[in-house]
């Protein structure tokens, strides 16, 4: 059998910030509706139903001193110690991000140069030809990053290339708004390599897709719920209901099609690491997907740290697959040979779905 170029993962990396912010840090605030109005709900009672539906008791954010590139240069650090390979090795640097670099009370993006250049003068490489670039393509960001690493690495272009996602939503996210609480920080750095073989390996398949006709603007910057606040600034806001709509009827659809473009069947998945934002959305997408496939949902398909690190957007998925790889995640583990999915939707609204065999 004639060899062929795989992207193969050859290390991964995470930085996962140590300010924890419990539930209760919530107590204090004020919440206002979409419309200016005070919740009619008392703050414990708001607290106790996200936490209910979304699994959120705790979240990460950055020190005051941190911006995303900071902790996207730890993660990438991480993930070139865990690979072994010499930095200056690297053709690409894809950064995937949302927010750029937003500084403490300053809600303001800066991405200017790009964090991929700034990450890549913080790990100071002198190569030239490694090329940098950002990527803004919502929560499923770092994964879009990976997919485009991956049709470089077939193309013959490149041999190696680093995918990170590095997010600050907590920089960005109004303290009026109940939906605050969702948001974290945080970041993941993967390192890909061209592998020639003769039996399909690394990255088997990908699918993706972008709703903008009547999903465009689901996921939006816009002002503070306060009606009283005379500043300028733009905080994330999102139509929840509508998203996990969308979301559930759409997501599985995309997944199940990556899985069969890899020629497998759902049961053949290990495990799926999807993107977390919801608990309750998550599991319903998953079910949704074995079900369509034609499979028995297993609940230890689908490993979960969003009640500890909440939604750390591009983040999120690179750094559950450092932690599951490093022994790290308690009861789920992988193995040579093992198909995994990994799959991610947000702002745009975009999907996306890669099916992966370690090697």
């Amino acid at each position: 059998m004639e060899k062929k170029v795989y992207s193969v993962i050859v290390g991964t990396g995470s930085c996962v910030p140590s300010r924890r912010v419990l539930n209760s840090e919530f107590l204090d605030k004020t919440f206002f509706d979409g419309s200016g109005e005070r919740l009619k709900k008392g703050n414990q009672e708001t607290i106790d139903k996200l936490a209910e539906i979304t699994g959120i008791r705790e979240r990460r954010y950055l020190a005051d001193d941190q911006v995303s590139s900071d902790v996207g240069f730890l993660a990438a650090e991480d993930a070139l110690r865990s690979s072994g390979i010499d930095r200056e090795t690297l053709d690409y640097i894809i950064v995937a991000h949302n927010v750029g670099d937003v500084r403490p009370g300053v809600v303001r993006s800066d991405f200017i140069p790009s964090l991929a250049t700034r990450i890549k003068h913080k790990l100071r490489i002198a190569n030239p030809r490694t090329v940098c670039y950002d990527i803004v393509f919502g929560c499923p960001g770092w994964l879009q990053g990976m997919i485009q690493a991956d049709y470089y690495i077939r193309s013959g272009d490149c041999r190696r290339v680093m995918v990170i996602g590095s997010e600050a939503l907590s920089r960005a996210s109004d303290p009026h708004d109940r939906d605050s609480m969702i948001y974290a920080d945080g970041a993941g750095a993967t390192i890909l390599e061209a592998r020639e073989s003769d039996a399909p390996v690394g990255i088997l398949s990908h699918a993706a897709r972008t709703d903008s006709f009547d999903h465009a603007f689901m996921l939006w910057l816009g002002r503070s719920n306060d009606p009283g606040h005379e500043g300028d600034e733009l905080y994330i806001k999102m139509d929840g209901h509508k998203l996990y709509e969308y979301a559930v009827k759409t997501v599985p659809l995309v997944v199940k099609e990556s899985v069969e473009k890899a020629g497998l069947g759902i049961g053949d998945i290990k495990k799926v690491l999807i993107h977390q934002a919801n608990e309750k959305m998550d599991e319903a997408i998953v079910k949704r997907l074995f079900k369509l496939s034609g499979g028995v949902y297993r609940s230890e398909v689908m490993p979960m740290i969003i009640s500890w690190l909440g939604n750390s957007s591009v983040a999120t998925v690179p750094t559950l697959l450092d932690l599951i790889l490093k022994g790290k995640l308690e009861d789920h583990a992988l193995a040579p040979g093992d198909d995994i999915v990994f799959a991610s939707v947000g702002a745009g609204m975009n999907i996306n779905s890669v099916v992966y065999r370690l090697p």
